[in-house]
């Protein structure tokens, strides 16, 4: 019995002794758990393996909870110190590592890592509610939240606690313990089913091919698109054939120019039934679900509704703000595109089809249009756009407005060989924060554009500690024959993606969690789309559109047509956009569950608005990534909300100079490096000397004489 009992121990002592082994291998050996010690301390990717994230996540909810158990059991009265500012520093491992794995998962996942977000979403959500109900860290800042008139804040000081004690408020901190219960219940399933829906997409995405093998259904397409679906195609190991995909570089060209109206309407109905095909990948129910415990969610916090929750917080304030502003747009909308649908139905009767106007003839007949009424071919300008001339004119327009300065930078490790990096500089040489560019699409990138961080700006003893910022898209990508040769959209949206960046990595603040892009959902399209307006300024143009072969400047003639089109399609623009923001509204609105499909109620909510068959919203229910899984909850609108904003701010350029030093000082001042450190309204006025005008807007789009 004794020999077994020793036996026993020395085998406890060994299974003890090989577990410390192997946890100090994995400290050792994980980058997450040392200092980086790279160039600029990035992460370093070549390092960084997919089994690292998991032990890292859960270390990190560990140390951040030790964390978090120090500040409350502490004896000390709360102050601003020991409290609000160790709450912001606590979490550091888990931020380091969250940053690079979220940032993966869209921008370069594979099913290791997408399972791995699956198994965390649920730890993480009940992580979070750890901390915002915690009754003794809400009481400390409770303490400080009632005494800020007499603890001499700064004016940043005091916005930090004010979004601290809101925050806690916002997430529960008040409810009863059986509220916070179902609280809790209700954010792990919205975790869980809000990645689902993402991942749905992106699978039924990549699951999408359009064969073509006879080489007359390639008619009216370009030489880059063929090029391009002659290399898919191989990738495919099609070789003789052309692939099409789903990704916006390849379907919106293919519907814009293919001659072939049986193919076009093939390809986009796949791109409309995107997660509605009743099958692995179908985004109805759970989209109802979100929709639902959206609700749920509301109403146990006070609140009547999703929106009411999330527009607390904005620009708006209120639904009713937003919809009798998206009013004022859509009469005017809906009448421009009824008539570009009467001109589409003209060209379709003189060429034989007495069928209504469909969504596939659309980007295809305007097109056709464009050309008899303004000579504008959009393929004549895509030689002016490849992507050195862009990204050259983008750190122009940057340099003149800024003073900022660009350098490639080599010896930092990257994620995918198509990542570029580049540091950004005072025009002094003063460093100010590093770029990641990362624009092709593939099959591990989810679709669309957006900028993201990897370290946002902070101030440590006096010191900014510099952001690391990276913009993600999806553009056309270089064939063999030629560069990578941008639509205006793509240039417009590199533009737009650039002016996220900036305000990212112009910001200078003290505080991480006021840093950048940190400030409501309807002023941070701002900085991106205020950018858009030099993109396709005529004089801009000048400075940087050449020809990637000739090296000749666009040519004046191409850019009268593209001045004369002006507006032209800007009522399908408006249209296809304003119907997903009431569609986005409606779904975030509700008072009582949604019963039924996501599809059908898609359809009720646009009988409501009254949009014509011939357009469908732009993002339909089920692959509606931005309020479902990205963030934009009752918050789509504000594109077009900020739209007011960066079109007042234009034009107080246009009317002294594009690059008036003066102006682009102060929207770099008060807009650029303030984030979230005061009211976007006060921000903006310090800017431009009063409230914005929606006229330039509405001049813009060519609805001001409708």
């Amino acid at each position: 019995m004794i020999k077994k009992t020793i036996l026993l121990l020395a085998m406890g002592l060994s299974i003890n002794l090989v577990e410390a082994q192997e946890l100090k291998s994995t400290f050792t050996t994980n980058p997450f758990f040392s200092s980086y010690n790279t160039p600029y301390d990035v992460p370093p990717f070549n390092l960084i393996k997919n089994e690292h994230y998991k032990p890292a996540i859960l270390e990190g909810i560990k140390k951040q909870q030790q964390e978090i158990d120090v500040i409350v059991n502490q004896k000390s009265q709360p102050t601003f110190e020991n409290t609000i500012i160790a709450v912001e520093n606590s979490g550091e491992l888990l931020s380091k590592v969250s940053t690079v794995f979220n940032n993966m998962n869209s921008a370069n996942t594979n099913e290791e890592i997408q399972q791995i977000a699956k198994d965390v979403a649920p730890l993480l959500s009940a992580h979070r509610d750890n901390i915002n109900l915690n009754e003794k860290l809400f009481a400390r800042v409770n303490t400080l939240w009632n005494q800020k008139e007499q603890l001499k804040l700064t004016p940043e000081q005091a916005k930090l606690l004010e979004k601290s004690y809101k925050g806690f408020v916002r997430s529960g901190a008040n409810l009863d313990e059986t509220q916070k219960q179902t609280l809790r219940k209700l954010n792990s399933e919205l975790a869980v089913l809000t990645l689902k829906f993402g991942q749905n997409i992106l699978a039924e995405t990549n699951s999408y091919e359009l064969v073509v093998t006879n080489k007359e259904d390639l008619e009216g397409l370009s030489e880059d698109l063929v090029s391009a679906a002659t290399e898919t195609a191989q990738a495919k190991g099609k070789p003789g054939k052309w692939v099409f995909t789903l990704s916006n570089s390849s379907v919106m060209p293919f519907l814009q120019y293919s001659t072939n109206r049986k193919l076009r309407e093939e390809i986009w109905k796949a791109y409309k039934n995107r997660c509605n095909n009743g099958n692995e990948f179908d985004n109805n129910a759970i989209a109802i679900q979100i929709a639902n415990l959206r609700a749920e969610k509301a109403k146990l916090l006070g609140y009547k509704t999703h929106a009411d929750y999330v527009l607390e917080e904005s620009m708006a304030k209120t639904p009713e703000k937003v919809m009798s502003f998206l009013s004022q747009l859509w009469e005017p909308a809906l009448a421009k595109a009824k008539m570009e649908e009467a001109e589409i139905k003209q060209m379709m009767l003189a060429e034989g089809f007495k069928t209504e106007v469909q969504p596939y003839d659309w980007r295809y007949y305007s097109e056709k249009i464009r050309k008899q009424k303004f000579d504008l071919d959009e393929q004549e300008l895509r030689p002016y756009f490849s992507l050195d001339v862009v990204t050259n004119g983008v750190f122009m327009v940057c340099e003149k407005l800024y003073g900022l300065k660009f350098k490639e930078v080599k010896n930092v490790p990257t994620y995918h060989q198509e990542v570029t990096v580049w540091e950004v500089m005072e025009k002094d040489g003063t460093h100010l924060g590093l770029l990641y560019m990362d624009f092709y699409p593939r099959a591990s990138k989810r679709g669309g554009a957006w900028m993201t961080s990897y370290r946002p700006q902070k101030t440590v003893n006096g010191k900014r500690i510099a952001p690391v910022i990276s913009i993600v898209c999806n553009f056309s990508k270089p064939t063999a024959d030629a560069p990578a040769l941008f639509t205006f959209d793509e240039v417009s949206t590199y533009f737009h993606e650039f002016g996220h960046a900036l305000h990212g990595l112009l910001s200078d603040v003290t505080y991480k969690s006021l840093a950048g892009t940190s400030v409501p959902r309807d002023f941070v399209e701002l900085p991106s789309q205020v950018m858009e307006n030099w993109a396709a300024d005529p004089e801009v143009l000048k400075m940087y559109a050449k020809h990637y072969k000739t090296g000749e400047v666009i040519p004046d003639a191409l850019i009268q047509k593209l001045e004369n089109a002006g507006t032209y399609g800007q009522g399908f623009a408006t249209v296809e956009y304003l119907a997903s923001t009431y569609l986005d509204m409606d779904f975030h609105t509700i008072t009582a569950p949604i019963s039924g499909s996501a599809d059908s109620f898609e359809i009720n909510s646009m009988k409501n608005i009254g949009l014509i068959s011939s357009i469908i919203p732009r993002h339909r229910a089920n692959y509606f990534s931005h309020v479902f899984s990205g963030g934009y909850s009752a918050g789509y609108y504000s594109y077009i909300w900020s739209g007011v904003l960066d079109t007042d701010a234009f034009d107080q350029f246009k009317q002294t100079s594009l690059f008036n030093p003066a102006k682009a000082d102060s929207f770099r001042k008060n807009i650029l490096e303030k984030g979230g450190t005061e009211e976007p309204m006060d921000l903006y006025k310090k800017f431009r000397g009063a409230e914005p005008s929606i006229g330039p807007l509405l001049k813009k789009r060519g609805l001001d004489a409708l």
